[in-house]
């Protein structure tokens, strides 16, 4: 739909009505580009994809001798949950690092959607629609809720000094600020805590408010280092619940995850690392059966008589 065109519907039915149909569009595109994965003929490593918006080529990172990443080719399906599992040790939230500019790989490209980002710092990453949360949350504890989500907002015309001191040129966008920031507190129930201060937040609700901080640059692709670590049960399935809402709001998911009732619940690829490399990668049903995944996780002899102690 042209700007045009969507304006002129938002003229005849209203703000709501051109919000539901975008909603059940992104819907319906997400289930296509999902639904097209299955028709992906080799499920090996580095196996390409029909539409993807992540693509790493050849990154390595090594921490003196150590080869911490060491990731020949990767593809991310957009429009889809994608689980990084393996081992401690694996490499998984370095991989996270180099890719979201948190950390500087040796060597590599990788693009999204199909601009190159090798090199590029964290906030620019974040601006091209590339957004992650971390293992342990980085929640601005002496700041409420409600301050830490806009202060997630990009391109606040307020931060700039000049404009700071005329109220009338940034006024409009704080209150569009504000307005996005409330229905993401109301999505992720975190409304009644607008005004309490991060810090007196529990792990799982900070786990929530940093997913609905990250969804304040409207991105286009969500990265989730460990989202379930630390999480009691209850908001275990919260969680699970907005994962699987964000890919069917349109957005693509990446996440590392250790629980496999979890990846194999929601995902719709998975890809498995050991030892900074990829070993394998396809569908939840095949990935729980392959060999190179369970010696992965169990050691090459578990099966062996005595393999137990060993």
């Amino acid at each position: 739909m042209s700007v045009e065109s969507e304006d002129a519907r938002r003229d005849t039915v209203g703000e709501a009505e051109v919000a539901q149909e975008r909603a059940v569009a992104a819907a319906a595109a997400a289930a296509t580009r999902t639904s097209s994965l299955m028709d992906v003929t080799t499920t090996g490593p580095g196996s390409a994809k029909p539409d993807p918006i992540l693509v790493a080529d050849e990154v390595r990172r090594s921490f003196g001798g150590l080869r911490a990443v060491d990731v020949g080719h990767l593809e991310v399906q957009r429009g889809a949950i994608t689980s990084l599992i393996g081992p401690n040790g694996a490499g998984k939230t370095t991989f996270f690092n180099l890719l979201t500019g948190f950390d500087h790989a040796n060597s590599g490209r990788w693009t999204f959607a199909g601009s190159p980002l090798a090199g590029m710092p964290a906030y620019r990453v974040a601006r091209r629609g590339l957004v992650r949360t971390f293992q342990l949350t980085k929640s601005l504890m002496r700041l409420t809720v409600m301050e830490n989500l806009k202060l997630a907002a990009a391109g606040q015309l307020g931060e700039r000094f000049f404009v700071s001191l005329v109220p009338p040129l940034w006024r409009a966008q704080e209150a569009k600020i504000e307005e996005r920031a409330e229905e993401l507190l109301e999505r992720f129930r975190l409304d009644r805590m607008r005004d309490d201060f991060a810090g007196t937040l529990s792990g799982g609700q900070r786990k929530l408010l940093e997913m609905a901080r990250a969804l304040m640059v409207r991105p286009a692709m969500v990265m989730l280092d460990e989202p379930m670590a630390g999480v009691n049960p209850a908001l275990t399935e919260s969680l699970l619940g907005h994962i699987v809402d964000l890919r069917d709001r349109g957005m693509t998911v990446l996440f590392v995850e250790h629980d496999m009732d979890v990846v194999m619940g929601i995902s719709d690829w998975v890809v498995c690392m050991a030892q900074g490399r990829i070993i394998a990668e396809g569908p939840p049903a095949e990935i729980c059966q392959d060999p190179a995944v369970i010696d992965a996780y169990l050691g090459a002899h578990h099966d062996e008589p005595g393999g137990e102690s060993r």
